[in-house]
């Protein structure tokens, strides 16, 4: 009976166990489909040699064994589709000489090993689809000349160095799918790939420019290219894919704006520019509007009509003109900005200069009153914990060492970081007044100021005498202009907020502080920055209750990354 067979259909029956091992014992078995069940093993001997077989589908069973030696050659074979099996080994150079295959699917399996340059002979092929299995190797070039491709889809395998150049010649090709894998090297021109209205190059290593041919694909309608290398600007002939209807640029090292043509792109629906270095404006129209806010985020400064992106200036301020007016107004701004400063400091030294002519030294007494003078909660607690952070001030806690002490970091068993400063032993001619000086610290811990040191309080003990400050780790600007890779990342526009911050700051010590503070020593060593290269100035207040005599400067002994404690108590 079986001898006879032209046609047989299993699929979608739940059937298990082997395929039949007689299938096509008389030879004249043509179609054959057991689609979707449960068949496992290898295929049988018999449709191995069945040389009649017009069309083939096994996809979504458990099939095994190695695909290199499991299939023939089928002369008179149209469509073959095995995906979603569990086939292993190379390709056969077999499926080449299958003159009349135009489909060919054989995917989500674990064949290996290269490509067969062979495949190309399959002068028919319309489909070929081997996505989702682990060949490595090159693309063949010999693919280009399949000329008749309509889809074809070599995504999510090995396959590493380029896309052959010739690929550009696949004129009547719709799909092309080669994502994730690692290819690498330009993008070829496509430009005649016309009907291509599918590219995804994502997840490669691709790099350069994006070529200006893709403009020139009237009916794409899904471009992905994102998690390349990709450098430059969006070609402006991006706007005349108007039947494009996602894009996806996200992942690669582009610059410049978004161009103005893509207003024309009115059909686009998902739009993703996340992760490039784009700036300015983004179009005005639905896609753009509508779009969540992590389609553009970590770009350089896209602005416009869309939540959660800033507002773009006025309209006039993008004129070329006017922005290079802008850019001369600002440098003039900057430089005026830097000589005042300058004339600031000097003011403020000037100021103290004269302030310490006038002040009368008051006798000076050295009394240890109270052990903790002033803390906002329990001192003894407080004590204690720096000494367990700093393992009773041992040597490899010193991040800095200054004229009137040492200091420590202190990682306190809370979790909380700060910097301490354990001052010298006093002496007759170190504190004026202890009271004078605890009075001094408690007014020094009550300033609120987001560009100002905080000094979270000061211990008095018979070993020690303790100030704790806030912890900084961005360093001292100072390090950042003397060192040149942190220089180059240092641009105008952070060195403009610096000087805004200090700004800021000796405006309220000079003016909003309920009793003025004058900085002795304002200088880029006690202009300290946070991880956000947000401004902190230090020394504010406490040189004017040290002795006036004594050498304020600190050396370094260690950064771990940080020298503002050295800077802060110099």
């Amino acid at each position: 009976m079986l001898s006879s067979l032209t046609e047989l259909d299993l699929s979608t029956n739940n059937l298990t166990g082997h395929l039949p091992e007689n299938m096509c014992l008389g030879g004249l078995l043509e179609y054959f489909a057991a689609i979707d069940n449960h068949f496992i093993g290898s295929i049988p001997k018999s449709l191995r040699n069945c040389t009649n077989l017009f069309r083939v589908r096994l996809d979504g069973n458990q099939l095994t064994g190695n695909i290199g030696d499991s299939f023939g050659v089928y002369p008179h074979l149209v469509y073959m589709e095995l995906s979603y099996n569990k086939f292993y080994g190379e390709l056969s150079t077999n499926w080449g000489k299958c003159q009349n295959l135009t489909s060919l699917k054989i995917s989500n399996n674990d064949i290996s090993g290269r490509i067969s340059p062979k495949l190309g002979d399959a002068s028919q092929l319309h489909l070929l689809d081997l996505s989702s299995n682990k060949l490595y190797g090159e693309i063949p070039k010999e693919l280009g000349k399949l000329t008749f491709l309509l889809e074809l889809n070599l995504g999510n395998n090995k396959i590493s160095g380029r896309i052959p150049y010739n690929f550009r010649m696949l004129s009547n090709l719709e799909r092309l799918n080669l994502s994730r894998n690692s290819l690498s090297g330009l993008i070829p021109e496509l430009g005649y790939c016309k009907k291509l209205w599918m590219l995804d190059l994502s997840n490669n290593r691709l790099s350069k420019y994006i070529p200006l041919q893709i403009g020139n694909m009237q009916f794409l309608q899904y471009l992905d290219l994102s998690q390349n290398f990709l450098i430059g600007e969006i070609p402006q002939q991006f706007g005349e894919l108007k039947v494009l209807e996602v894009l996806n640029l996200s992942h690669n090292v582009l610059s410049g704006s978004i161009p103005s043509s893509f207003e024309k792109m009115l059909s686009l629906t998902s739009i993703d520019l996340s992760y490039n270095q784009l700036e300015g404006s983004i179009p005005n129209f639905n896609a753009f509007r509508e779009a969540p806010i992590k389609e553009f985020r970590n770009n350089k400064g896209l602005c416009g009509n869309a939540t959660g992106l800033k507002a773009c200036p006025s309209a006039i301020s993008q004129n070329p003109l006017v922005k290079k007016w802008n850019k001369a107004v600002t440098l003039i701004f900057i430089l005026l900005g830097i000589v005042l400063l300058v004339f600031i400091i000097v003011g403020i030294k000037l100021y103290i200069r004269s302030r310490k002519m006038k002040t009368e030294i008051k006798p000076k007494e050295e009394e240890h009153q109270n052990m903790f003078a002033v803390w906002s909660y329990d001192g003894k607690m407080v004590y204690e914990k720096i000494i367990e952070a700093t393992e009773d001030f041992d040597d490899k806690h010193i991040i800095g060492v200054g004229g009137h002490g040492i200091v420590y970091k202190a990682k306190l068993s809370t979790g909380q970081v700060v910097a301490v400063k354990k001052l010298h032993p006093l002496s007759e001619d170190s504190v004026v007044n202890l009271k004078a000086f605890t009075s001094e610290i408690c007014s020094l811990t009550e300033i609120r100021h987001r560009n100002i040191v905080k000094l979270h309080g000061f211990c008095s003990h018979p070993r020690h005498l303790l100030l704790v400050y806030q912890f900084l780790e961005g360093g001292s600007l100072e390090r950042i202009l003397n060192n040149d890779e942190l220089a180059l990342e240092f641009d105008w526009v952070k060195r403009v907020n610096v000087v805004k911050d200090v700004a800021s700051a000796l405006s309220y010590m000079h003016h909003d502080c309920s009793s003025p503070i004058i900085h002795r020593d304002l200088s880029s060593k006690n202009v300290l920055l946070d991880s956000e290269y947000e401004s902190h100035v230090s020394d504010f207040g406490t040189a004017r209750i040290m002795s006036s005599d004594t050498s304020y400067w600190t050396s370094f002994a260690g950064t771990f990354g940080y020298i503002a404690p050295g800077m802060l108590f110099k």
